[in-house]
């Protein structure tokens, strides 16, 4: 009952934002995100997975960097299993969001099975955005909502049009994923270390892309982290040893 009855939590002092504002950002996210599952559908049937297949991936998955990883791996002939690690991992940045989402919805329990699956950076950017836990939970419920049933949709247009469309590399479907994941990651970046890992990340990506199987640049990529870690523990170091020596 505490968890149903918490204070609206308004952050920063910030006013609280009328429902229908609330409700056209997220629609507005959730419909030019969700329409880009069409790409997702054609890149899939392009890398050899079924119709079948390719939807029971977007209804049970539902991560659009990590589905596009996967078949992208795939269609550049990497071994299944490194394609799914690397999707699998790229995928875990979602139980971190979930930390977070957590506290600020503070949905009931028996919600939380279900908002889970639609943990994912779209609902994330969106319910974060909000000054309050009831424009949060609207964004959330909206923005998941919308994007979960266009997603499919397209998912399943973009399989079964995939034979007309041709090559999709051609078209270059197969980067309309994650230009949007980049596009909505870029505006999360703001302090110098997020800048340099992920800076990071994309130089040891694209550095082993040529040397390494497919798949497995996207496992290495995730070394950034712990790398910027490092290096600003070696600079923060010497500081401390000096303060603690006057």
């Amino acid at each position: 009952m505490a968890e149903q009855t918490a204070p609206p939590v308004i952050r920063d002092g910030a006013p609280a934002k009328p429902d229908a504002a609330v409700v056209r950002d997220a629609l507005g996210v959730g419909v030019a995100v969700g329409l880009s599952g069409f790409a997702f559908g054609v890149t899939s049937a392009g890398s050899g997975l079924s119709v079948l297949q390719t939807c029971v991936l977007s209804l049970l998955v539902f991560t659009g960097a990590s589905q596009f990883a996967l078949v992208g791996a795939l269609a550049a002939g990497g071994n299944p299993f490194t394609a799914a690690a690397g999707a699998f991992f790229l995928g875990t940045r979602n139980a971190f969001y979930g930390l977070r989402l957590s506290q600020l919805l503070a949905v009931p329990k028996a919600v939380r099975p279900f908002a889970a699956h639609w943990v994912i950076d779209e609902t994330t950017a969106v319910s974060l955005a909000q000054p309050t836990r009831r424009a949060a939970r609207i964004g959330f419920t909206v923005t998941g909502l919308t994007l979960y049933v266009l997603w499919n949709a397209t998912t399943l247009l973009g399989a079964l049009g995939a034979e007309a469309i041709g090559d999709t590399a051609a078209w270059g479907l197969d980067a309309a994923g994650p230009a949007v994941f980049l596009a909505l990651l870029a505006l999360m970046l703001k302090s110098a270390t997020e800048r340099a890992t992920a800076a990071i990340a994309v130089l040891l990506g694209l550095g082993l892309l040529p040397v390494l199987p497919a798949g497995v640049p996207v496992l290495a990529a995730a070394l950034a982290a712990p790398l910027v870690l490092w290096f600003q523990g070696r600079r923060t170091a010497p500081a401390g040893r000096e303060k603690d020596s006057r």
